[in-house]
């Protein structure tokens, strides 16, 4: 029943929403679902196709439910299933539809001219030679744009005319050649990744097929044209290896298509098939109800649209796009504007072009889906395109009656849906401007003037509404009206009231008197008094946050800090150095040091001194031409006289066993390197240094991941390793290490240096030398970086750019964003030299837009310790977007396991925990965390599949956050609690019993007394405080 219910609410909402593909895919989805309900979901399927565009997923199962129920024995039957292909087909491009229709052209064909079965006399010229013939060279067609998998057609097709050719008859054998070799050189025109093979199966008929003495001039001529496809399929080869290592993803689809448009000279052919393999994939995105995708899918039909109307197609083309483009997309605005223009542009041609609906036609059908009024930015185009076309219609025919008033119709009713739908109102004043503007051309200046005051009644809140009101009745020189608008102005609710006191200020002192210049200036100030001192208090509120990265920060609370030890030192221990410098001082003992205790020991808090910090690249060899049965064991035993070995790797790389063997010490590195030539298990092995087989690889593009990386440096040797940066930090880093089995491969490869993979985008490749480390890395980026509070939120980067690159070269200016576009009010300015940062600190309280900055140097490691926008703490809010994921394989990289899942949802950082093989995904927002939870495709990642769960705390981490709730912290870190008071002369000595919380002070005896216990016996004695 519940099942019933619910595909009866679907239903419902589809009648509702028909135009929905959301709701479509929710009952198709269900439907199939649900035992014994094939035939509801071959209704939801059939349900979908009838109102809008349907991609593959829909289509094959629904074509298969019809092959399955159809007599293709009867006229009927085979007409109603070809009508169903030509239906599919015109909504996506799809290679498996294509390759079901081939199929079925060439099995029937094959089953009624091989004898087998008796073709009805009622299917008439259906499947005869010359009909099947046309019908898949029309089926290959649809394909040809798609530069990788269009051959799986064109093969097909080439093998059923060759079995053509031999079984025709003698006078047919002329005309069948001459048919086959023209398919072969219109294939070779035509960009295609395995156009090699068909330059080889072009020789083959060549020889097979043709006089001998024509077969070198017919190759020459035909290595010719092959040669220019070649070097069309080159160009484009980066853009297919990106789609093939991101999963086609929507972004190199898009870097695509643009590469496309700003070609040199364009090549139609490629563009329209670029486009509808972008289309296809947006859309089956969108069935599968990933976030973002129909407006990506709005985008690459506009962008379609418009290549093919710059590219000149033809008006033919021209209008089945845009008859597609609506049924895929009713809901955008800009697709019916572009179809509105296309119609206002055909109609005056001479051409005669089929069921051409007219702009009133178009109009009403884009304004009748009821998709457009709820946004502004859909509507707002599509009332636009048919105004602009009524006003060129009246100045072409001005004695028309009914022109003006068709044309203030349209404007006003487009203003009347926009307010109905929404309290606020288009930030560029489309409409409204538009309406005015008609107006005052038809002089009928009140009417235009009760524009912007009906305006402002609906939205009180824009700035930009109440000048352009101001600025109207100043124009038609109404003052007074003017002056009493001004004062009426609710500047608390305005964005921008600056700018309404300056244009106020201005006004007055071009058309006041004395006494309203002077009444306006002390309006002014009092205003400004008020509104300064609420930016004063916002700006303290800000620069208590000044160093969060709103994007790519993590907070850890201090309840998950680990728990400080209590350990027990004797005179004379010897103490790990932390690397940290001590600060200059005196003889005097510091208030922060500890107090000796019993004589001879003494306690104190400490924290896990950090691992000292290692030198990965100074200090480990590699180790190549190893023995398939080596062992750790074996290789430690050869370089244990060398020093102390931290590490032992060993990689089956298939054709090679190598190893890389790390030292404590850089200084073991130079005896290990005695060990080249050396035998393990009878078999010579080679060792050099680590680095000089390791390349540094930078300023590659946004797209480029692992495998793109090992496939572009995998030609020139074996690769051993690929590692890469975490971006839990810092969310720009983008570089490498790629490391070969021999230095000379890593030579070899250094040829890639400076060749660009994108146009003005060089790569840079360097030998991974580690004294070089400084120049070639983003170590000091935090040094290089600013972090810019207290902007204005018109604020832009243009503003921004024009202050600091008085300082410096400006590398980088990221402005944090709200919903509405609006800067928050600071971002973060990258120099390329950490000098420039230093310098660009004198911009601090530097006056912008009414509002003062500060500035400070940036550090993204500082933990956040405030409320979230949307009343949670930013660790409770961080945590509600995380996942836990766990089975990672040892030694997982964080860089690795990023790329891999943001390939699913968008990741703002990954931390991987290796001692437990897990790893906590922090994701944009709780919705991506969900549907990765959801998700029921399993994610293999180096050979294991990864479990997820929610990132929910630990239990002795929500035992230490339910004890500070509770008014008494377990542990506060000394910059945190109260600063401790001097010891010595004049200064009387707090006993631990007074502190403040009621907990013993860190170094009293109290905790000697629990000296013969463990650590474990500590933390319980803490918790149950």
């Amino acid at each position: 029943m519940d099942a019933l219910e619910s595909l009866s609410n679907i239903l419902n909402e589809v009648a509702e929403n028909p135009l929905d593909v959301s709701i479509h895919a929710r009952h198709i989805k269900l439907a199939q679902s649900l035992e014994g309900m094939e035939a509801e979901a071959v209704s939801a399927m059939e349900m979908m196709t009838d109102f809008v565009a349907a991609g593959d997923e829909v289509w094959l199962p629904l074509i298969n439910a019809k092959e399955k129920a159809l007599d293709l024995e009867t006229e009927g039957g085979v007409e109603e299933l070809l009508e169903l292909y030509a239906h599919a087909e015109a909504d996506y491009m799809s290679i498996p539809i294509l390759q079901k229709h081939l199929e079925l052209l060439i099995e029937r064909h094959a089953l009624y001219t091989s004898g087998e079965q008796l073709k009805p006399s009622t299917l008439g010229d259906v499947f005869s030679t010359t009909w099947t013939r046309e019908a898949i060279n029309e089926v290959v067609k649809k394909a040809v744009g798609h530069l990788t998998q269009s051959h799986k057609l064109w093969d097909a097709q080439r093998d059923w005319e060759l079995e053509m050719l031999e079984a025709s008859s003698k006078s047919e054998r002329i005309s069948s050649v001459e048919h086959v070799q023209a398919l072969h050189l219109v294939r070779l025109r035509q960009p295609h990744s395995n156009i090699e093979e068909t330059f080889q199966s072009y020789s083959s008929f060549t020889t097979n097929y043709l006089p001998p003495d024509q077969y070198e001039p017919l190759l020459v001529s035909a290595s010719k044209i092959r040669g220019q496809s070649t070097r069309n399929y080159d160009r484009r080869e980066p853009k297919e290896q990106a789609l093939s290592q991101t999963g086609n993803s929507l972004e190199a689809y898009n870097l695509y298509t643009q590469y496309e448009r700003k070609a040199n000279h364009p090549d139609l052919f490629v563009t329209r098939g670029t486009y509808e393999r972008a289309i296809a994939e947006a859309a089956k995105r969108r069935f599968n109800g990933e976030a973002g995708a129909e407006e990506v899918l709005r985008i690459f039909w506009s962008g379609y649209c418009d290549a093919l109307r710059i590219l000149e197609a033809g008006m033919d083309a021209e209008l089945e796009i845009y008859r597609r483009a609506v049924r895929s997309v009713p809901g955008s605005g800009e697709v019916w504007a572009r179809y509105i223009r296309f119609s206002e542009r055909v109609s005056g041609s001479p051409e005669d072009i089929e069921d051409l609906e007219t702009v009133a036609e178009i109009f009403n059908r884009a304004i009748d889906t009821k998709l457009l009024q709820s946004n502004i930015d859909q509507l707002a185009p599509v009332i636009l395109a048919r105004a602009g076309y009524e006003k060129r219609q009246l100045e072409v025919d001005s004695g028309d009656e009914d022109a003006l008033p068709t044309l203030i119709g349209v404007v006003e009713s487009g203003i009347a849906m926009a307010h109905q739908a929404s309290e606020t109102i288009d930030p560029k004043l489309r409409l409204e401007k538009f309406l005015a503007q008609i107006y005052e051309d038809a002089e009928l200046v009140d009417s235009a003037l009760d524009v912007w005051r009906n305006a402002v009644k609906h939205s009180q809140s824009s700035y930009l509404l109440w000048l352009n009101y101001t600025d109207a009745l100043i124009k038609h020189r109404q003052f007074d009206e003017a002056r009493k608008t001004f004062v009426a102005i609710p500047i608390k609710h305005v964005d921008w009231p600056e700018a309404i006191w300056e244009a106020w200020i201005s006004f007055e002192h071009r058309h006041g008197s004395l006494p309203q210049i002077e009444s306006c200036l002390d309006k002014v100030e009092k205003a400004q008094n008020i509104r300064n001192a609420k930016i004063a208090k916002d700006a303290q509120a800000e620069y208590a946050a000044m160093q969060i990265i709103a994007e790519a920060q993590a907070s850890v609370p201090v309840a998950a800090a680990p728990i400080p030890q209590v350990v027990l030192h004797k005179e004379g221990d010897a103490r790990m150095d932390v690397d940290q410098p001590a600060p200059e001082r005196g003889t005097k003992r510091s208030a922060e040091e500890e107090v000796p205790l019993e004589g001879h020991k003494k306690a104190r808090i400490e924290h896990k001194p950090p691992p000292m910090k290692r030198d990965r690249e100074n200090a480990t060899v590699f180790v190549a031409d190893l023995p398939r049965r080596v062992t750790d064991d074996d290789l430690k035993t050869l370089f244990k006289d060398c020093g102390n070995v931290r590490e032992v790797k060993i990689t089956d790389l298939s054709e090679a066993l190598v190893a890389t063997v790390e030292f404590f010490d850089r200084d073991s590195v130079p005896a290990a390197l005695t060990k080249d030539k050396k035998r393990i298990h009878e078999q010579e092995i080679s060792v050099h240094l680590a680095w000089r087989s390791t390349l540094y690889v930078t300023n590659f593009p946004e797209t480029a991941d692992d495998p793109f990386m090992r496939n572009l440096f995998g030609k020139y040797g074996t690769i051993f390793d690929a590692r890469w940066p975490s971006k839990k930090f810092k969310n720009t880093r983008r570089f490498c290490y790629i490391q070969f089995t021999s230095p000379d491969a890593a030579q070899r490869a250094l040829e890639l240096h400076g060749r660009e993979l994108e146009p003005n985008l060089p790569l840079s490749v360097y030998l991974s030398n580690p004294e070089r480390k400084k120049e070639r890395t983003d170590q000091d980026a935090n040094e290089r970086e600013v972090y810019v509070a207290g902007l204005s939120r018109f604020t832009n980067k243009e503003d921004l750019e024009k202050i600091f690159q008085t300082y410096g070269h400006v590398k980088d200016i990221r402005i944090a964003l709200e919903e509405n576009g609006n800067a928050k009010g600071f971002a973060f300015v990258e120099f390329e030299d950490p000098k420039e940062a230093q310098a660009a600190l004198a911009a601090n309280n530097h006056e912008l837009k009414k509002r003062r900055m500060a500035v400070t140097l940036s550090d993204p490691r500082v933990r956040a310790r405030h409320t979230s926008e949307i009343g949670l703490s930013r660790v409770s809010e961080a945590r509600n977007r995380s996942v836990r994921i766990k089975n990672l394989p040892p030694a997982t990289q964080e860089g690795l396991l990023q790329q891999v899942l943001e390939k699913i949802a968008p990741v703002k950082r990954v931390e991987v925990f290796i001692d437990k093989q897990e790893a906590v995904v922090e994701l944009q927002n709780p919705a991506d965390a969900g549907r990765l939870l959801l998700r029921t495709e399993p994610i293999v990642f180096m050979g294991n599949t990864l479990e997820m769960s929610e990132d929910a705390p630990s239990s002795s981490r929500q035992s230490a956050a339910s004890n500070q709730s509770g008014g008494a912290a377990l542990f506060r870190p000394r910059h945190l609690g109260p600063s401790k008071p001097r010891a010595g002369l004049g200064h009387k000595k707090i006993p631990a019993a007074a502190r403040p919380d009621g907990t013993a002070a860190p170094g009293t005896t109290s905790s000697v007394a629990a000296g013969s216990k463990g650590q474990d016996d500590f933390r319980k004695m803490l918790l149950k405080k």
